[in-house]
């Protein structure tokens, strides 16, 4: 018997435990369909590790349906079973995808496919940034981008079976596209992992020095934090307050950009003790923080309300910072259920917060209408899982175009763009003198309509002149 089986096996049985769990009283029946056309499809495929091609399509599911747990729905998990199929295997069409699946599936089945298929050539900032609006752009339903993500955080996990130069490309493009498109989403925990599996194959000593300074000094951690959590959490039960409290994690690859920052020491790094409140009410968080500052001396230059004050991103939380036993420094956030899912779950954008204060205004005005409606409407969506992919489908620089030059540089365009348009945007010259182009490699006429993720090429001639 093939002992990779049972790698199939485990995965299958974790989907069928995540949808019986978070999809109860759905018809799913189209999800255990998709999952055999997906065997069928890619029964003679291996990836490169020698396991059968279906771990990948099963472990992008099972990555969804952890991702957005009630809020997944059957039609996601389809398209994600289903996701390579036509790209891997050349029998598997749109059109037969949407005969046997729908229109919806086909829709994100064919997205995924497209943005897999856009090359990420060039690692400068600006062009980064392009490439990311991009793919927001080509991606008319936002759960290609969910698919897309949890695809290539299953890629980054089994990254090893690649030879040294490409895991270096594969890691550089995580890093600069799907880590801070995940960060743009507010999918945090989503962000770290894909920021920590980069800078392990980016900076591989790095990553093993900083892993061994937080080990060694993780008892230490522990310990500090149970010192503040164990009378906390018996003064909030004296005090009949419902609360949830745990420690806060931080990723790697953040503990290193501030060990950078403070010259290498884990000592000047505060908030590596992190504790985080989860409480019912807006009330209980207030009557949380003074039984903090009653328990533990706060520093006073450390207290943020942005219950009372929210980010323009909508992020909702009391900050505080206390001292603790043995003078160690604490930090935490309190924050209710609702805020919670908030930040952490892919509603609220931290990339204003997060990003050193850089915000760009149109995705701020576009994420800022949905998240005003997401946060004062969040508990009927969160009781609904089909709203609450509604609210996903939110889509992103749906007004722009995003195409490349024959060097692969992004140029952004407005909706409706033409060649001649790309044209005049490389170069005054280039445009008065433009008499052709060709899109994806094939003539086409000057008044083509421009799609995201087109090459374009401009044939000009020295006595051409503008008509």
């Amino acid at each position: 018997m093939d002992p990779t089986a049972d790698t199939v096996a485990v995965l299958e049985a974790q989907l069928r435990e995540a949808v019986e769990r978070y999809l109860p009283d759905q018809d799913t029946r189209a999800i255990w369909r998709a999952l055999e056309f997906a065997r069928t499809a890619h029964a003679d495929q291996r990836r490169l590790s020698g396991e059968p091609y279906l771990t990948h399509c099963l472990s992008v599911a099972v990555i969804l349906t952890d991702l957005l747990r009630r809020g997944a729905d059957p039609v996601i998990l389809e398209a994600a079973l289903l996701h390579d199929v036509i790209e891997e295997n050349k029998s598997v069409t749109r059109e037969r995808l949407r005969r046997e699946f729908g229109e919806e599936v086909a829709l994100l089945v064919d997205g995924v496919t497209k943005i897999g298929g856009v090359p990420f050539r060039n690692p400068e900032a600006v062009q980064s940034e392009n490439f990311r609006k991009m793919l927001l752009s080509m991606a008319k339903d936002i759960r290609v981008i969910l698919i897309k993500l949890a695809d290539r955080l299953h890629n980054m996990r089994t990254i090893a079976a690649h030879r040294e130069e490409k895991r270096r490309r594969i890691a550089q493009e995580t890093h600069d596209i799907y880590a801070m498109l995940a960060h743009r989403l507010g999918i945090a925990h989503l962000k770290w992992e894909l920021e920590d599996l980069s800078f392990k194959e980016l900076d591989p000593e790095s990553y093993r020095r900083v892993s061994e300074l937080v080990a060694t000094k993780r008892a230490e951690r522990e310990e500090a934090i149970d010192r503040v959590q164990e009378p906390l959490a018996d003064r909030l039960r004296t005090e009949e307050i419902k609360a949830e409290i745990t420690g806060r994690p931080k990723s790697f690859y953040s503990i290193w950009q501030k060990m950078e920052r403070t010259g290498g020491s884990l000592d000047g790094i505060h908030d590596l003790l992190g504790i985080r409140v989860i409480t019912e009410t807006r009330e209980d968080c207030y009557r949380v923080l003074g039984v903090v500052h009653d328990l533990f001396l706060p520093m006073q230059d450390r207290f943020k309300d942005y219950v009372a004050s929210p980010k323009s991103n909508m992020y909702q939380s009391l900050h505080t910072t206390v001292i603790g036993p043995q003078a160690r420094r604490v930090e935490i956030q309190i924050r209710t259920r609702q805020m919670h899912l908030v930040a952490e779950y892919g509603i609220a954008a931290h990339y204003q917060y997060k990003a050193g204060g850089r915000v760009e205004n149109e995705l701020e005005r576009k994420l800022g209408e949905f998240l005003v409606r997401g946060t004062t409407e969040w508990q009927a969506e969160a009781e609904n899982p089909r709203e609450f992919m509604d609210l996903l489908r939110v889509a992103l620089y749906q007004d722009e175009v995003f195409v490349f030059t024959p060097r692969g540089e992004l140029k952004q365009l407005p909706r409706g763009a033409t060649p001649i348009d790309f044209a005049y945007a490389v170069h005054t010259a280039v445009g008065s003198h433009c008499v052709g182009a060709r899109v994806n490699g094939r003539l086409v006429r000057l008044g083509y309509e421009l799609k995201s993720g087109d090459i374009v090429e401009i044939l000009t001639s020295p006595s051409a002149v503008p008509r």
